[in-house]
């Protein structure tokens, strides 16, 4: 990536030793408790960290699908790492489930620890206060368009949105959004659930925007495409999870290429020939956000999380489920990228753009005001 980013010898050092272990800032001399520890070493270094969350024993994480950017293993990872059992609840939720669910949930022990949101509603979570500071010791390697300045979020990974389509149901397969018009795919254009609640959904119609004139400051093209998807009777309501694209009941997906990379390495034994185009026309790369919850029950096995899930070990199994590390040219830079996985990519022109902050939550207003009137929902 080619934002600008900010790093230290100390945090560049600490990543290349693929470990966590006492590499980070230097243990104040009084420790403060997980819950409230900004970082490893305001809990007392990461081996008292380690030590605190062990003895939590659980960590409560919520809307992982494992086949969601590698999410199986790095649980599976984590869990054998630490010995410390990972709970996932509503496992297809979407990012605003998340964050309802920290607000319902209270001070409860079954409240979500960690989250992993679109941006968008890791800055609606700082904005109701429900986000802990936690800088990871990567943190300053990250670069500075994708985290909060206060630490209360992090991009962890993205990628970018996609055309997944089921080649034995679908012949051509699209590969534009201009293809999606067109009357042999009707009743077959699925998204990954409501836009006003999915990112991934959110994301869709900012790639149709881009696709049909518009522009990060104007996403109104992309509800004025699904609304004449809608209307050519193209579009299909049922939300394209990995069960709905096996079932052959959302045989095209718009979603994040990694999503659909994965769904063509899983099926491919089981008679589901999935391919899979990033459309040149509306080009869109997004990453998701890791917070802690403020009143996360297991405080510093949710902070043990995010340092694995920022560690050389964690973003490199991200690179195993196709989706693109926050710390990648960082990581090639100091040698610990796993290049065989890298790879394996799919190719895409040019660097990617992001939208601001301002953007973002004008284009958030737009979707939520205008979604249901252009599907007729």
């Amino acid at each position: 990536m080619t934002a600008s980013r900010v790093r230290t010898a100390a945090a560049a050092g600490c990543l290349a030793l693929l470990v966590l272990s006492a590499c980070t800032e230097t243990p104040k001399a009084t420790p403060v408790k997980p819950s409230v520890a900004t970082s490893a070493a305001e809990a007392g270094g990461m081996s008292r960290l380690i030590a605190a969350a062990k003895d939590e024993g659980a960590l409560n994480a919520i809307a992982l699908p494992r086949d969601w950017a590698n999410y199986g293993g790095l649980i599976d990872g984590f869990e054998k790492k630490y010995g410390i059992e990972v709970t996932v609840a509503d496992p297809q939720g979407s990012s605003q489930d998340e964050i309802d669910a920290i607000k319902r949930s209270g001070k409860s022990a079954e409240a979500p620890d960690v989250i992993d949101v679109g941006d968008t509603f890791a800055r609606a979570g700082v904005r109701q206060s429900l986000l802990a500071p936690y800088r990871v010791a990567a943190y300053d390697s990250i670069p500075d368009n994708q985290k909060d300045s206060e630490a209360r979020w992090s991009n962890n990974y993205g990628g970018y949105i996609s055309i997944g389509c089921d080649a034995n149901r679908v012949k051509p397969c699209p590969r534009t959004f201009a293809d999606l018009l067109e009357p042999r795919y009707k009743g077959k254009v699925s998204l990954d659930g409501d836009p006003t609640r999915s990112n991934t959904a959110f994301a869709g119609v900012y790639a149709a925007a881009l696709a049909n004139g518009g522009s990060f400051d104007d996403i109104r093209p992309g509800l004025d495409f699904f609304a004449e998807l809608n209307d050519r009777g193209n579009f299909n309501p049922v939300e394209s999870t990995s069960a709905a694209v096996e079932s052959g009941r959302t045989p095209i997906s718009i979603d994040w290429d990694y999503v659909n990379l994965d769904y063509a390495d899983r099926f491919r034994g089981r008679g589901l020939d999935w391919r899979v185009a990033i459309p040149f026309d509306g080009s869109f790369a997004q990453y998701y956000a890791l917070a802690v919850n403020k009143n996360a029950p297991n405080p510093a096995a949710a902070r043990l999380w995010q340092e694995y899930l920022f560690s050389a070990t964690g973003q490199n199994l991200r690179l195993k489920g196709y989706a693109r590390p926050v710390l990648m040219e960082t990581m090639r830079e100091d040698g610990t990228l796993d290049e065989n996985a890298a790879a394996k990519l799919p190719t895409v022109e040019g660097e990617p753009q992001f939208p601001t902050d301002a953007q973002l939550e004008k284009a958030r207003g737009t979707v939520d005001r205008g979604w249901a009137k252009a599907v007729g929902g």
